[in-house]
């Protein structure tokens, strides 16, 4: 297969999401039969409700810092699927995925001939079997994965690990996690096993905190919990500033590359994931944590397109993350904003919009191009007894068009609410720009 072929394959095993099918033996059989790559690597993994992304972008942003040959896998992506597999901080090349993509397929069908598998992988299983298999072509030494949604019954969590990190839990997925702090936190400290060390991140519900404990004391794991940065200090456009006392070091004024003030608490988990690091052979000083920290790059979160009115760019993908972009929106930008706004229909809109709605002047309401996604009723019902002006697109390019006609030169254009917006926006710019280079 070549890469138009191999990503048709992929999207036609069913929506991502929506056809999934939860459980590890799928994913074990097909790595079994792919000879397992994922045991010619060390690995980090990720889970949580938010945050995950960016911890992992920074753990790997560290571990290359300090010369190590280190791979990042992550989900979703937002305009190319390339985007979820780096080696060396470089996305897979087309070649590269649809030769992988072509190994997966052969070994999945094969199963399902034999009789070992009633379907064959879903598109989740396979995309981590294409990742894990480059991994091992490209020879790293250890590769950081984020789950992709919960932890127990990921596809990720079917690979060994010598570090599981767990990020802020909060609500989200509820349809699959549970509808209960207790009950999601379980799946996701799943992760959590016995001969791997764990990093706790900071914990907004003490529920959450009580079952990961538990978790770590059934499989005997002595966790590090990340502490409270403090002297946090913004910077330009929120890119801050913070002194960090992790479990071994005293961090001053550290440079972080993110914006946002949350930042800081995730940088504190990838800090101790880093110092756990150099406990289990990848040696790690405190000038690469220093350098990786200041260097990280995650796109579409808080991404700032300065051009006049300026875009901001924030996945902002349920209700924490809402709230995460209002205090950013508060503290940094008291100028006329215009929101571009669409979510998943299994998300509390309500409560994002709560968070959202009211600190802009226009809300632009479109709904993105994917099964779950939440039409305008839907949308609409959220923006009732609002004193904003809201207008309705039908499709993302007319809600970009219109809020960039609307909002002043000085003022911005926020684009939240779902991952997916913001990759359809971004892929939109992109075009636009090379249309212009062409001309």
């Amino acid at each position: 297969m070549d890469f138009a072929t191999s990503t048709s394959y992929l999207h036609s095993l069913g929506h991502e999401v929506l056809a999934a099918k939860y459980g590890l033996e799928s994913i074990r059989m097909l790595l079994e039969r792919l000879g397992h790559p994922e045991r010619a690597f060390k690995s980090v993994i990720v889970a949580g409700t938010n945050g995950k992304g960016s911890v992992s972008a920074m753990i790997d942003s560290i571990v290359r810092a300090a010369g190590h040959s280190c791979a990042l896998f992550t989900s979703p992506h937002l305009v190319s699927i390339r985007e979820r597999m780096r080696v060396r901080g470089r996305e897979i090349s087309e070649e590269d995925f649809a030769r992988c993509a072509s190994v997966v397929r052969e070994a999945g069908e094969a199963l399902v001939n034999e009789g070992k598998l009633d379907a064959p992988p879903t598109f989740f299983e396979q995309v981590t079997a294409i990742a894990l298999n480059h991994f091992r072509e490209s020879g790293v030494g250890l590769a950081v994965l984020e789950v992709g949604l919960g932890g127990r019954l990921d596809s990720t969590n079917a690979v060994e690990r010598i570090v599981s990190v767990i990020t802020s839990i909060d609500y989200d997925h509820q349809n699959i996690l549970g509808h209960t702090i207790e009950e999601i936190a379980g799946e996701k400290a799943a992760i959590i096993v016995t001969g791997a060390r764990a990093v706790i991140g900071r914990q907004h519900h003490e529920a959450a905190t009580a079952v990961l404990m538990r978790r770590c004391l059934e499989t005997n794991v002595l966790p590090v919990f990340a502490n409270e940065p403090s002297r946090v200090e913004p910077g330009y456009f929120g890119q801050i500033k913070f002194d960090y006392e992790s479990s071994t070091s005293h961090y001053a004024q550290l440079v972080l590359g993110l914006r946002g003030r949350h930042q800081a608490e995730n940088a504190a988990s990838a800090i101790e994931a880093a110092e756990l690091l150099n406990d289990s052979g990848f040696p790690i000083t405190r000038e690469a944590i220093i350098k990786g920290l200041a260097r990280v790059n995650w796109p579409g979160r808080l991404e700032l397109i300065e051009d006049r009115p300026a875009v901001l760019l924030d996945g902002a993908h349920n209700a924490a993350g809402a709230r995460a972009l209002r205090v950013y929106l508060d503290e940094f930008w008291p100028v006329p904003i215009t929101l571009v706004f669409g979510a998943m229909g299994d998300k509390d809109i309500d409560r994002m919009a709560g968070d959202l709605f009211d600190i802009a002047t226009t809300v632009v309401l479109t709904r993105v191009k994917d099964a779950r996604a939440a039409d305008n009723a839907r949308l609409g019902n959220s923006a009732l007894n609002r004193p904003r002006n809201v207008i309705f697109t039908e499709t993302v390019k007319q809600a970009l068009s219109w809020a960039r006609n609307v909002t002043p030169p000085d003022g911005l254009v926020c684009v939240a609410g779902s991952l997916h917006l913001v990759g359809e926006v971004k892929r939109l710019m992109e075009e636009a720009d090379s249309q212009s280079a062409v001309m």
